[in-house]
Formats: C-alpha cells, structure tokens, sequence
C-alpha cells in the first residue's frame, strides 16, 4: 500500500486495519488495565507478550502498511496498550518519541542517555536509526477530538532529533492536525514527528494498540528487547 503523506507530512489515517476476527482477542488483552489496588493504569508497555497483538503485527493488513516504508524484513519491536476513559484521562505536552526498549543495557557509541523502566532498559538510539522507525497505532473504538485524539505537527520529523525549546517554538508556529480515525483504523506516523493528545472532554474508550517496527536490528552488540516479524 503507498502511503503518500507519510514521507512529506509524517503521518496518514487508513480505514479498516483491523481485521473484525481479531478485535475480541485484543479486548482481552485490555483487561489488564483494569481497576485495581492502584486504581486504573493508562497503558500497558509491554503488549507483545499477548498472543492476539502478536498476531496483530503479523497480519496482512498491517504488513501492507509497514512492507511499503520499511521492507519487508522490518519486525516489530515494541506494542504498546492505551485506554483513555473517564478513570484514565490524561494529558501529553508536544514531544518526539526518541527511546527504544532494549535486551540488556550494552554501551555502545551514538547510543544514550539510558533509563531504567518497569519493563526493563531503554535508551535513545542515533538519529539513523530513529528515521528508520515506523509506528502503527490500530485505534479500536475511534478517536476524534472529543475523546482525546493525537495531534501532530505536519512534517516535523525531516527535523531530526528537536530540543524542548525548539518543540515549544514549533508548536506555536505550525498548524497541529487533530488525527481523527475511524473504529478499526489506523494511524501511521514516523516517531519523529512531533505529537501531542489533550484530555478528553467526553471521556469514553479510546482503546489503542501502538505498534512500532524498525527497519534493521541494532548494532554494537545492543538488541531490540522483542522482535516478531
């Protein structure tokens, strides 16, 4: 599938990536966000451990948006689950994503700073590694501006790798596009891009699984901490 926005612009909007068979098996993996002792979690980082997200990154209808930009050798790397609802209704300031998950902490040159998480180390790689990222985020309810949808700044990722003043400059010269995607759509964007979401003003679910893939495994000895191709 040709994705003509996604060079020049950053992002584009697809309909019907989700395969209608495999919608039930991913509301499951949903249930983990929960109520519990600690009240409900917004995300979830480590997705590929479900079967059905797994699944999810390998099929046709994703493959078909990741092949094109990527090759088909690209695998994903990291999935993340998001659920915005009136128990879980956060805010996320103007931001690049610049981190990827690792096996192990390995020093490696053009690679850092590193942080330690929950689900294990994770580091900023170098710029050419970064351009050769690719996320799919598969929206399971629709988003829109009510419910918190992602915003983005139009072709801010040909910029590099952007200090936070340079960010807060932009957001205020360039035009943000609100990405309202349909139910079982899916929105691509380079993680370079530069993207936002606000609070929902009509809190309901807005189930997300953000898929991200890369191109080529890392070098020095560093390894993705998960890879399904």
């Amino acid at each position: 599938m040709f994705l003509p926005s996604l060079g020049a612009d950053g992002f584009t909007i697809v309909d019907e990536v989700l395969d209608p068979a495999l919608r039930e098996a991913l509301l499951v993996a949903f249930e983990g966000l929960s109520e519990g002792p600690a009240g409900r979690r917004a995300g979830h980082r480590v997705g590929l451990a479900h079967e059905a997200v797994r699944a999810l990154a390998r099929s046709a209808r994703v493959r078909a948006l990741v092949d094109p930009v990527l090759g088909p050798g690209a695998f994903a790397h990291r999935a993340t689950l998001f659920d915005k609802t009136p128990e879980a209704n956060w805010l996320v300031a103007w931001h690049q994503d610049l981190v990827v998950p690792v096996q192990k902490r390995h020093e490696t040159a053009g690679f850092g700073p590193w942080s330690s998480k929950a689900d294990g180390w994770h580091v900023q790689p170098p710029l050419s590694v970064l351009e050769q990222l690719l996320a799919i985020r598969i929206d399971l309810d629709g988003s829109d501006l009510a419910n918190g949808a992602l915003r983005v700044l139009p072709a801010t990722h040909t910029l590099g790798v952007l200090r936070p003043e340079r960010i807060a400059e932009l957001a205020e010269t360039v035009s943000p596009v609100t990405c309202c995607v349909p139910p079982g759509g899916a929105l691509c964007l380079r993680p370079l891009l530069v993207h936002a979401s606000s609070r929902a003003t009509q809190p309901r679910h807005r189930r997300i699984v953000h898929l991200e893939f890369s191109a080529n495994e890392l070098p020095g000895g560093l390894a993705f901490a998960q890879n399904v191709q």
